[in-house]
């Protein structure tokens, strides 16, 4: 990787200034490679405090405190079979302990401080372009807040409120482009605009940056094997996560070089089955993003894709979270912990929830089967989307809380999941021709470059470069 060494000592200053030490993905990986100096600052600093030391917590691993935790082996929820229906162990990673309350965070870490330790990125010079379906950019601009950067986020403007508000108050720009969760060819053609008037802008495209599935790989990939390992698993049958940007589902390539026999099941929305059936739309399914496929999705190593009906995640999203939803799952069985866990779940999360269960169904697994999946976000950030039900469908009560718990819990089926053959893992990579080499400016070599498996084995293997530069950089700011 090519240095800057101008705009290195520039960044260097900066960061000595802002006391902003960079953890190395191994510390974020394994905290007790932290040094004590920064355990001592985090035990006097909050989460979501814009404070440099909470890089140190774009972790899986971080207590499950607001204000002075350290770290544990991990937060998750496994789900019982009172509520899934299945003996197959479901278990959901918990994202709500990021600082942001959601784990994209952690690939705006990986996309940004590459080129930062590298002069590539010039915090007085540059503004950081985060284009999103929501959680990305403001973890991306969460990252900027802590290093010194200046953010701009792009994101549909029919998201929910509370991600609007968010990005106010940390002081990014925003721009607001048409649409829902789907439209991300107008988050694209901003970007174009962006690349064509403002030269001060970098841009940071979650959806072919490769540090995005690099940091799932070292650090969620980890995460999920050792949350394996703690749970005594005998068998981890599959790994299953709503694509988006394609980040997150790279955990699932770690794993399955641990775990050859496994299947990763790539999930999307019903109403646009883009990987289903060729198919478009649009729907509610907040930051799983869709009519494409990303760049980044490493498509030969997707086993599974199924598509999940928008109306039974926000019917559930009331189930989980409305009074008379709670008491209806303690009927059925589920216990008061697993109950008052299911805030932790936003809609993607639940979205993910269903295609496991789903295919912990098809599949046909048993109770020594394991089946991860992951909560990106929680209840916290759809408030909004909760009251605008109530005021469009009325107010929640026991008949339809019964109706929802039978009808999207206890009648999910195998319908809308195909298993890949490889000739559909092709058709999928194919795809990508459409909307990055005639729309998108790559071409054709790279795009069956991303066909070979040794592309993705060199690709990951650069993070041993990167926390050598991180470290070089942090020695660089001590000798200031």
């Amino acid at each position: 990787m090519k240095i800057n060494e101008e705009v290195l000592d520039k960044t260097a200053r900066r960061c000595k200034e802002l006391g902003v030490v960079i953890p190395t993905f191994a510390q974020l990986n394994d905290p007790s490679l932290i040094p004590e100096s920064v355990l001592d600052r985090l035990k006097e600093t909050g989460l979501m405090d814009v404070d440099p030391v909470n890089l140190f917590r774009i972790s899986w691993r971080n207590e499950p405190k607001a204000r002075g935790g350290l770290f544990n082996e991990g937060n998750w929820i496994e789900f019982p079979s009172s509520l899934t229906g299945v003996d197959a162990r479901i278990v959901g990673m918990v994202g709500r302990w990021f600082p942001t309350g959601a784990h994209k965070v952690g690939a705006g870490f990986g996309c940004l401080v590459p080129r930062l330790v590298t002069g590539r990125f010039d915090p007085e010079a540059h503004k950081a372009v985060w284009p999103s379906t929501g959680n990305y950019c403001r973890g991306g601009a969460f990252d900027c807040a802590l290093l010194g950067c200046r953010a701009i986020g792009i994101l549909p403007e029919e998201m929910s409120r509370e991600r609007f508000e968010w990005l106010e108050e940390i002081g990014a720009e925003i721009i607001a482009t048409p649409g829902c969760e789907s439209n991300v060819k107008e988050i694209y053609d901003a970007c174009w605009d962006i690349r064509k008037n403002r030269p001060d802008c970098v841009i940071f495209n979650q959806f072919e940056e490769f540090g995005n599935p690099i940091w799932h790989y070292h650090v969620t990939g980890p995460a999920i094997e050792r949350a394996f390992r703690c749970l005594n698993g005998k068998n981890l049958a599959g790994f299953v996560s709503a694509t988006g940007s394609a980040g997150t589902i790279a955990a699932g390539d770690y794993l399955k070089g641990l775990h050859p026999h496994m299947k990763i099941a790539a999930v999307e929305a019903l109403q646009c089955p883009t990987m289903l059936r060729n198919g478009y739309g649009a729907h509610m399914i907040e930051g799983i993003g869709d009519k494409h496929i990303p760049w980044i999705h490493n498509t030969r190593n997707t086993d599974i894709v199924t598509a999940v009906d928008d109306e039974q995640c926000l019917s559930l999203l009331r189930l989980f979270n409305e009074p008379e939803g709670r008491e209806v799952l303690n009927s059925l069985g589920v216990d008061e912990h697993t109950v008052g866990s299911l805030g932790s779940l936003g809609i993607s999360g639940i979205c993910n929830l269903i295609a496991s269960i789903r295919t912990a169904k098809y599949l046909g697994l048993s109770g020594d089967d394991v089946v991860f999946t992951m909560l990106t976000d929680s209840v916290d950030l759809y408030g909004s989307r909760l009251d605008e039900m109530r005021q469009e469908r009325g107010e929640y009560d026991a008949n339809t809380a019964w109706r929802h718990a039978g009808r999207y819990l206890e009648a999910i089926t195998t319908d809308h999941l195909r298993e890949q053959t490889l000739d559909d893992r092709r058709s999928l990579h194919n795809l990508k021709y459409f909307t990055w080499v005639e729309q998108q400016g790559k071409t054709v070599e790279e795009l069956d470059e991303l066909w070979d498996p040794a592309f993705w084995d060199r690709t990951y293997a650069q993070v041993e470069d990167w926390d050598r530069l991180i470290e070089a950089f942090n020695a660089r700011v001590r000798s200031l």
